[in-house]
């Protein structure tokens, strides 16, 4: 869900946790540990400054900039609604921030690099989506965990206003086996089994197969997805296809494809009989979306 998708009065930002805010107050504590010395020159007086976006991207990011400018005793007027596509080759004017001098640039580069990478991560998962959606192709496009320590949660964020799947948000969020899971225990059997007795009926099991047997088995077992991971080709749409056809009517399960997947190789992946791609490249390694702050000239005397 994108925020093109959502009903009137839907807001993502609604989905944050209570305790997110307090991540903006340690953005604070590492960027201005001591004396802001380059502040102390600009002094108090209420100043205007525009944020310009300066290359084509997607908008993401809005409640973590408003917050950064809000614990800085600021005020932002938008005038483009989170999930906009700014475009490119141009100098877009995309809000209006009010506050003291000074803390406008206490502020500047802590809201500028959130916005920034959060806009990014929204648009490749925008691209990866309509790339999908272009194909026809009715399943499910997901990030992954391999976030960034300690700023997942922007991350995730800009995945869902771009339109992806955010996958899990960490190990608590659904059962993953993988394959180091699997050596560790023995077999997919058993450890579906051992997983089963402690997670319950309310989370699904994922498992992460190397081949159309493991997959067989999982199933099987009990799972609820089969991951087929780096298969490519027609290993994948082969297997994919033939544990369909070979469980329909017995067993309810969801296939999964991952592994390598970049925006080129994007259309290989997607089939029939695929119903989750997951990737890593919507959100690792993204260019960030250019975004300026600046403080209107005074007027001269």
């Amino acid at each position: 869900m994108s925020e093109s998708d959502l009903l009137p009065g839907q807001n993502l930002a609604h989905l944050l946790p209570p305790s997110w805010k307090t991540e903006v107050s340690r953005w604070y504590a590492e960027d201005t540990p001591s004396f802001d010395w380059a502040g102390f020159v600009v002094g108090e007086e209420e100043q205007k400054a525009i944020l310009w976006g300066k290359s084509g991207g997607v908008l993401a990011g809005v409640p973590f900039f408003d917050e950064v400018f809000k614990q800085a005793e600021c005020t932002v007027e938008w005038l483009l609604p989170e999930g906009s596509v700014i475009p490119p080759n141009t100098k877009t004017k995309v809000a209006i921030v009010r506050g003291k001098a000074r803390q406008l640039l206490l502020a500047e580069r802590v809201g500028l690099n959130t916005l920034a990478r959060c806009s990014g991560i929204a648009s490749v998962s925008r691209r990866f989506r309509d790339l999908a959606r272009a194909e026809g192709w009715k399943g499910v496009v997901a990030g992954t965990r391999k976030t960034t320590p300690g700023f997942r949660l922007v991350e995730k964020y800009g995945m869902l206003v771009g339109g992806v799947d955010p996958h899990r948000h960490d190990l608590s969020s659904m059962v993953m086996l993988k394959d180091n899971h699997i050596w560790a225990t023995g077999s997919i059997t058993q450890a579906i089994k051992s997983v089963r007795r402690v997670a319950g009926f309310s989370l699904l099991v994922n498992v992460e197969c190397q081949n159309y047997e493991e997959a067989n088995e999982a199933i099987a077992a009990g799972a609820n997805i089969v991951m087929l991971d780096n298969l490519l080709g027609e290993e994948l749409h082969g297997a994919a296809k033939r544990l369909k056809e070979e469980w329909k009517g017995k067993r309810e399960f969801l296939i999964e494809t991952s592994g390598g997947i970049v925006e080129g190789g994007l259309k290989a992946r997607l089939g029939p009989d695929i119903d989750i791609l997951s990737t890593s490249a919507v959100h690792q390694s993204c260019p960030h979306v250019d975004f300026s702050l600046k403080i209107q000239p005074r007027q001269k005397q």
